[in-house]
Order: structure tokens, then C-alpha cells, then sequence
């Protein structure tokens, strides 16, 4: 839009400097919030306490944050004391604390819904706490983490606040999120639709419809990975299973030895 006028028709500009900083901003938080999120319900389940339920507690709470404290929270600590200037990476630690409690509960939850006896029976074999959470637990609600991140990335996507006061704004392609001003989708669909010229507040109309479709398709997608349980298998995995039950069948009959047949017996004849 940095060469477009508020007169041109809806053939000139376009979204593409939102799409990118939306990218940008969502992959630095992802980076910031899935292992924070992973260890965190993984400490929460794993070892108990009263520490852990004062975090726990503090969780919860986030949860209810309002977006626009996460918002000047960043631009308290980290554009005023910190002194760095507005950037796409701002914007992504203000999405960072809005998608984290999100993450950190939904991923409590999955943990929790693994069997117990896999834990035990990990016991069993020798294998320590760290790797029965390492090899047995996390694998097992692999899917459920899946959706967790799919339904953290959803939330922080939509955010407004956060970006409005920690990214600033710019109508031009910025590439770098850690210097000058970046846009993203809702910041963008603010900024058009406050506009009085019909031709933005259109375009602004437009990239709300994008964002729309990109968190729907989140969320489909959150449905798809996250429809069954933790360690249940899906068609796809049980078909493959049973092919392989089929193979090892054939190759055991294939190595039992054919018994001989047995000599006559001289008093029968």
C-alpha cells in the first residue's frame, strides 16, 4: 500500500506487507511459546507441589488477561525501560504472553489423559522420570500437543492490542522484524476500516476475510489432528499395523521348519 492512493480502485495495493509481518511476528512466538509451553505442562504434571500449583494458579489467571495489558506490558518493559523501538519482534513477545497460558493449559490437559500404566510400565523396564516423560509420555499425546499449539497459534493471530501498541504501522513491505515499524492482518484491518475513503475501508473488509479464513483454517485443522485421544491411532496407523501383523505372520511361517513325515512302523506291516 506504500504506493497506493486512498482513490485508486481495489485493482492497486493489496495485503502482501500484512501477510508477511503476520508470518513473521506468529513464527517468532511460536519459537518463544512451544517449548516455554511444552516444559511448563510437563513440570506442572510431572512434579507435583506446591510450587507447581501456584504456577498452575498464575496460569489460569493469564488466561483471563485482557489483550491490551499483555500490549502495554510489552511496551512498558521492553519499548520503554529496554529502550528498543516498535518492530515486528515487540509484536511477537506481545503474542508471545497472550498464546502461552492458551498453550500451557490445553497441553496440561492432553498429559493428563495419558494412561498411567504406559508411565508404569515404563517404570518397570528401568527408564528414569525424564525419559519415560521424553520417550513414552510425550509421544503418546503428540497429537493433543499438536492441537494445543494449532489452537495458541489461532489466538495470538487474531490479536489487535498487543500489535496496535508494541509493532506501530507502516503501509510499505518490512521484511525485518526487529527494526522499524511492521503490519499485520488485524492491524491493518483496524487502521483500513477506520479509514473515510470507501476504497480502503473495502480492503480493509478484504484482509478481515482473509484473517477470518487463515483462523477457521486453524481451527479445522486443530479438529483434524486433535479428533482422537492420546495414543489412540488413526485408520491410516491401524491399517498400516495390521499389514504389519500380516507381514510377520507370513515371514514366521516361512522359517518354521515342515516336519518330515514319520517312518512305517515294521509291526504294522
Amino acid at each position: 500500500m506504500s504506493s497506493t492512493g486512498p482513490l485508486q480502485p481495489l485493482t492497486e495495493g493489496g495485503v502482501k506487507h500484512a501477510i508477511v509481518g503476520t508470518l513473521e511476528q506468529i513464527t517468532i512466538a511460536l519459537a518463544i511459546t512451544v517449548p516455554l509451553g511444552l516444559a511448563c505442562a510437563v513440570f506442572l504434571n510431572e512434579v507435583p507441589g506446591g510450587y507447581a500449583r501456584f504456577v498452575r494458579t498464575i496460569v489460569e489467571a493469564m488466561t483471563a488477561l485482557p489483550s491490551i495489558v499483555a500490549g502495554l506490558f510489552i511496551y512498558a518493559t521492553v519499548i520503554l525501560i529496554l529502550g528498543l523501538e516498535k518492530s515486528g519482534f515487540a509484536a511477537a513477545l506481545a503474542l508471545s504472553v497472550m498464546m502461552l497460558p492458551i498453550i500451557i493449559r490445553a497441553a496440561d490437559v492432553v498429559i493428563r489423559l495419558v494412561p498411567s500404566s504406559l508411565r508404569e510400565a515404563s517404570y518397570a523396564l528401568g527408564a528414569g522420570q525424564w525419559r519415560t516423560v521424553w520417550t513414552v509420555v510425550l509421544p503418546t499425546a503428540r497429537s493433543g500437543l499438536t492441537t494445543a499449539v494449532i489452537l495458541g497459534t489461532a489466538r495470538g493471530i487474531g490479536e489487535t492490542s498487543p500489535v496496535l501498541l508494541t509493532a506501530g504501522f507502516t503501509a510499505g513491505l518490512n521484511t525485518n522484524p526487529l527494526s522499524g515499524p511492521q503490519t499485520s492482518l488485524p492491524l491493518a484491518t483496524f487502521s483500513l476500516v477506520g479509514s473515510p475513503q470507501p476504497a480502503l475501508i473495502a480492503r480493509g473488509f478484504g484482509a478481515a476475510a482473509l484473517l477470518l479464513a487463515l483462523v477457521v483454517l486453524l481451527f479445522v485443522l486443530a479438529r483434524a489432528i486433535g479428533g482422537r485421544g492420546p495414543g489412540e491411532l488413526s485408520r491410516g496407523q491401524q491399517h498400516r499395523r495390521v499389514l504389519a501383523s500380516q507381514r510377520d505372520v507370513v515371514r514366521m511361517s516361512a522359517r518354521r521348519p515342515v516336519p518330515e513325515p514319520a517312518a512305517p512302523d515294521p509291526a504294522d506291516s
